[in-house]
């Protein structure tokens, strides 16, 4: 199951991570936020033990989202060794954000 990433745990659980991590930038309100819901669920399943997938409700946690200039959602971005590496913005098809995240796994 994805992480949930808050305010107060992103350093710990992004910044801080000895693995790559996927942040899913999404609201409740957002219908391609939806779309996308499931296909982050499946990636935290598939890369358990190789990489961190965590999701971000925007509208509970501004912080995060307005430090990284998130403007529309859902936005994906990928850290490695606590820099975003690789970012998607829009709904995108599952063999994409997985062709990402392998990127990221050495």
């Amino acid at each position: 199951m994805a992480v949930e990433i808050t305010d107060s745990n992103f350093e710990e659980v992004v910044l801080k991570s000895d693995k790559p991590v996927l942040v899913d930038f999404w609201a409740e309100w957002c219908g391609p936020c939806r779309m996308v819901g499931p296909v982050v669920e499946e990636l935290s399943k598939e890369y358990e033990g190789k990489a961190v997938v965590g999701k971000l409700n925007v509208d509970h946690n501004p912080k995060v989202a307005t430090d990284y200039g998130i403007m529309s959602i859902p936005a994906l971005l990928i850290f490695k060794n606590g820099q975003l590496v690789d970012k998607q913005v829009g709904a995108v098809p599952k063999h994409i954000l997985d062709g990402k995240l392998k990127a990221q796994i050495a």
